[in-house]
């Protein structure tokens, strides 16, 4: 016995007087489900979830849905599996005349699903590609002229900026700055920059290293204007894969606080390890609905060392492993190309020229110590989903596939003691000479024998530098810190080469 196409309930009109928001679809599939075709049942709750406005679930339910349907396609899918999901219009060109009209019908549904929840979401030019596909495929449905006249309406909302009450929505949004780029490139200096500035704003912190023994947290700077528990630390591992509950937790802990001590905060500036590809970071943003609600992510900072990233951006990768740095300049909203004075202006050409193969839009932005103008990349609403869906249509499935280059690792030392300053230079200065290609970073709080201060150091590949920095503080051991960050370290040269440098107490 066939069975009958899914039946929906009217729309929930708009609120009226509000342009640009969105009432729940009041939907349901009237259409028994039977085991030979799940997708239904999956249709069914993502429909559930788009209703409650629990938009991230309503997108991996009907993502499933879709690759169930296509899999009932059979025959039909053969060399094109993949393409119902990611290029919907190019599947209906190449397949709907193999399918049945009942077929058709279907898939015209799931495509109008997924395109009410990415409306929802703020992807309307996406959705319009998902609704133009599911018009070819059922012209007559109601359903989808009236979400395609509710896309049409909501992209003019766009072009003039953001309707009145959306703004006022957003404007009460705590919004978030992601900063990113490869090792080295000057992150904690922007940072700095950021925190130390006379602008009167007030930043909550979230930083992550790649390594087993934290450094940045003595490098940034601005702690006590802060208060200490404004800034948190996240040493466990990879922002973009490991620790993504640590940072949604992270970033309620911090909402949470501020609510309760009845403090203003201007935005959560997120520092990533150098090695986190920043697209599972970004997704934080739609993954949670409690963060969805209460943030806003205002832009993608990506700093770029333009002495090194040459390198970076053209290494080939093991199939399978993700280019970090290309990733970070492919999804940056602003791209600081630091460390200017480093190269020639024939160089500097050639990596603006390389940046622009992989990101043509993003605004480039020359700079020497990370100093830039806040205007240029605080507050300027530069992350667009729509852009981002465009460049990785994935970009909202969950769990997707990140895998790191397992010969690149990071070696941690802690130990006490105090540093010969001669013995530490020598050593350092040997061991980047002859491996300074494989060091893509090095840094460290130390103790050194005669100085009050600390001192800090860091290196980048074959450049490395040190100066006293700060009194130790009262009471606090003088211990020394440091990370190594490379390809195929070597942890007990290391560890032994350090401790080489180390005063023996006579």
């Amino acid at each position: 016995q066939a069975i009958p196409p899914p039946v929906f309930d009217s729309r929930v009109p708009w609120p009226a007087g509000a342009p640009g928001a969105r009432g729940a679809m009041a939907l349901s599939c009237t259409a028994p489900s039977c085991e030979c075709e799940p997708w239904r049942e999956k249709h069914a709750e993502a429909q559930k979830a788009r209703a409650e406005e629990k938009h991230f679930e309503a997108v991996q339910l009907i993502n499933g849905a879709l690759e169930a349907f296509e899999t009932s396609l059979g025959a039909i899918v053969a060399e094109r599996r993949g393409l119902l999901i990611t290029e919907p219009a190019l599947f209906v060109e190449e397949a709907s005349s193999a399918m049945t009209e009942g077929q058709r019908h279907d898939l015209g549904a799931l495509y109008a699903t997924r395109a009410d929840i990415l409306l929802s979401l703020g992807g309307p030019r996406r959705a319009a590609a998902e609704l133009a596909a599911a018009a070819r495929l059922s012209p007559e449905d109601k359903r989808i002229v009236d979400l395609q006249a509710e896309c049409e309406e909501l992209a003019k909302v766009y072009e003039k900026g953001v309707a009145e009450t959306a703004q006022q929505a957003e404007q009460r949004k705590v919004p978030a700055h992601l900063l990113t780029g490869f090792l080295g490139s000057g992150k904690t200096t922007l940072l700095n920059h950021i925190l130390r500035g006379t602008h009167g704003q007030r930043f909550a912190v979230i930083e992550n290293e790649f390594g087993e023994v934290g450094v940045d947290d003595a490098l940034i700077g601005g702690r006590e204007e802060l208060g200490a528990e404004q800034i948190v630390e996240m040493n466990n591992g990879c922002i973009c894969c490991t620790v993504r509950g640590d940072l949604i937790k992270g970033l309620r802990n911090i909402l949470q606080r501020m609510a309760l001590e009845g403090k203003r905060l201007d935005g959560v500036i997120i520092e990533t390890t150098g090695l986190a590809d920043p697209a599972p970071v970004a997704q934080t943003f739609f993954a949670d609905d409690y963060i969805q609600a209460r943030m806003v992510l205002d832009g993608i900072i990506t700093v770029v060392d333009a002495k090194h990233v040459l390198q970076h951006l053209r290494e080939v990768k093991p199939e399978g492993v993700e280019n970090e740095a290309v990733e970070q300049v492919a999804f940056a909203d602003r791209i600081l190309l630091n460390k200017t004075d480093l190269v020639s202006s024939e160089a500097l050409a050639e990596v603006e020229a390389e940046i622009r193969k992989i990101n043509r839009i993003a605004p480039i932005i020359h700079t020497q110590q990370s100093n830039v103008d806040l205007k240029e990349i605080i507050g300027i609403r530069g992350f667009s989903l729509d852009r981002v869906l465009e460049a990785d249509a994935e970009f909202l499935r969950d769990e997707q596939d990140h895998q790191h280059d397992s010969t690149v690792s990071s070696v941690g030392i802690e130990c006490g003691g105090e540093c010969d300053l001669e013995r530490l230079n020598v050593w350092i200065a040997g061991l980047l000479k002859e491996k300074g290609v494989d060091i893509f970073r090095t840094k460290g709080v130390l103790a050194v024998k005669g100085c009050s201060d600390r001192f800090v150091f860091q290196g980048i590949h074959m450049i490395f530098g040190g100066q006293p920095q700060g009194k130790w503080a009262e009471g606090e051991a003088r211990r020394n810190r440091l990370v190594f960050i490379g390809r195929n370290l070597d942890r007990a040269e290391l560890e032994g080469g350090f401790k080489a440098t180390l005063v023996q107490e006579v």
